[in-house]
């Protein structure tokens, strides 16, 4: 019986232990700041008129995976410009906008440097299941 308590004392510590540091976690992420907009994005935006509505223009940068991209874009007969340019901050994960001759917009996201094709549906992007 002695044995017993003792086993169940043991369990119910280290389950309480166990439990303390998720605790610790959440209280950290709810204080956590939320992302910013790139500084360098607000920076390089200009803001021009086309047929009557305004739009963002974003200064051309290359990125990393650029030339990955270019060779994606020109697999779907996109070619032209300055090629594909970086819309995002570098890191992990990169999205690249590439304009087309043609007047379309080839869109691509790059996680880890491994590049798949992205469509607007609706207006919002989405990844080409392949």
């Amino acid at each position: 019986m002695k044995r017993l308590s003792l086993l169940l004392l043991a369990a119910g510590l280290l389950s309480a232990c166990s439990y303390i540091p998720f605790l610790k976690k959440d209280a950290e992420l709810a204080q956590a700041p939320l992302p910013r907009k790139s500084a360098q994005a607000d920076a390089s935006a200009k803001r021009v008129m086309v047929n009557g509505v305004e739009v963002q223009k974003v200064d051309f940068r290359p990125g990393i995976s650029s030339a990955t991209v270019e060779q994606l874009a020109k697999a779907e007969q996109c070619r032209g410009g300055q090629g594909a340019g970086l819309m995002t901050e570098p890191g992990p994960v990169e999205v690249y906008r590439m304009a087309c001759d043609n007047g379309k917009v080839f869109l691509a996201r790059c996680e880890l440097r491994q590049c798949k094709p992205m469509k607007l549906n609706g207006g919002v992007p989405h990844l080409v299941n392949q």
